[in-house]
């Protein structure tokens, strides 16, 4: 049987998309089986990739060079949505990658289960987003794309702390922020299966950020590091620009970020 990290390992090795998408859920399936009625899987020790293989489309783009689309057109839509779908298909990538990357670090196994489940989420988010381009006569990969999360990924292949300050506290929470507007959009032009299938994404990303800021804390206490002034030196050093507000401060408590480890970083470093 296939240790855990190397079920990551080879869905990160996995460039075709359907595929990516079936042996997410087939590993996903077997891990939280495994763990009700066996626990035979190992954690094991994979060889991780240091980025994933990439599908040939979308083609993609420096984020400057992307097109720019009227958003409350028709093809404004379909942009949106489809730059929605390939956040969450890196997503994917990402949380299978921190279980193959970062599995060696001996973590309680619940370090496990949650990124395994948010990898799951991703992968429904994904598949839902799909539809929704299907039903507009289109499919992921009909429009370019930008790279930008595995650049910020890529920085922190060496620090788990760096890789959970900017992935899930900084990069995911960005998606609190800025989904409920485009949950606004298709709420007045009365599109009833986007609004549904948005609202399902926006309340499953809550604990994809619990889940960083969680294991974030976890570690600091470990290393006993001040959780705050250790966010604001990792964001300063790996994401290089500061944060936008408005900020979601709502969701972001329920995630586990007090105002006091983001606000700061609006500014520049006295």
């Amino acid at each position: 049987m296939k240790s855990l990290t190397h079920m990551a390992a080879n869905i990160l090795k996995t460039a075709n998309v359907q595929t990516k998408i079936k042996l997410s859920k087939e590993y996903s399936d077997m891990w939280f089986d495994d763990r009700k009625n066996f626990n035979r899987i190992s954690i094991g020790n994979a060889a991780c990739p240091d980025i994933p293989s990439k599908p040939n489309k979308p083609e993609l783009l420096p984020p400057r060079s992307m097109p720019k689309r009227k958003i409350g057109t028709e093809s404004g839509k379909i942009a949106l949505i489809h730059s929605v779908a390939h956040i969450e298909f890196n997503a994917i990538d990402l949380h299978w990658d921190i279980i193959a990357r970062f599995g060696h670090m001996k973590f309680p196994i619940s370090f496990y289960d949650d990124w395994v489940s948010a990898a799951r989420d991703e992968t429904k988010h994904f598949e839902l987003l799909s539809r929704l381009l299907i039903d507009r006569e289109s499919y992921y990969g009909a429009l370019p794309a930008h790279d930008s999360m595995w650049d910020a990924a890529k920085i922190t292949n060496n620090d788990i702390l760096g890789r959970l300050a900017v992935v899930p506290m900084v990069l995911e929470a960005r998606g609190l922020d800025v989904t409920p507007n485009m949950i606004k959009l298709f709420e007045r032009s009365g599109e009833k299966k986007a609004v549904e299938y948005l609202n399902i994404i926006y309340s499953e990303e809550v604990s994809h950020v619990s889940y960083g800021s969680k294991w974030f804390n976890f570690l600091c206490g470990r290393n006993n590091l001040d959780p705050k002034l250790t966010f604001h030196k990792l964001v300063r050093k790996y994401f290089h620009t500061t944060l936008k507000p408005p900020f979601n401060e709502e969701k972001r408590a329920d995630s586990g970020l007090p105002p006091d480890f983001y606000w700061p970083l609006t500014e520049n470093e006295p």
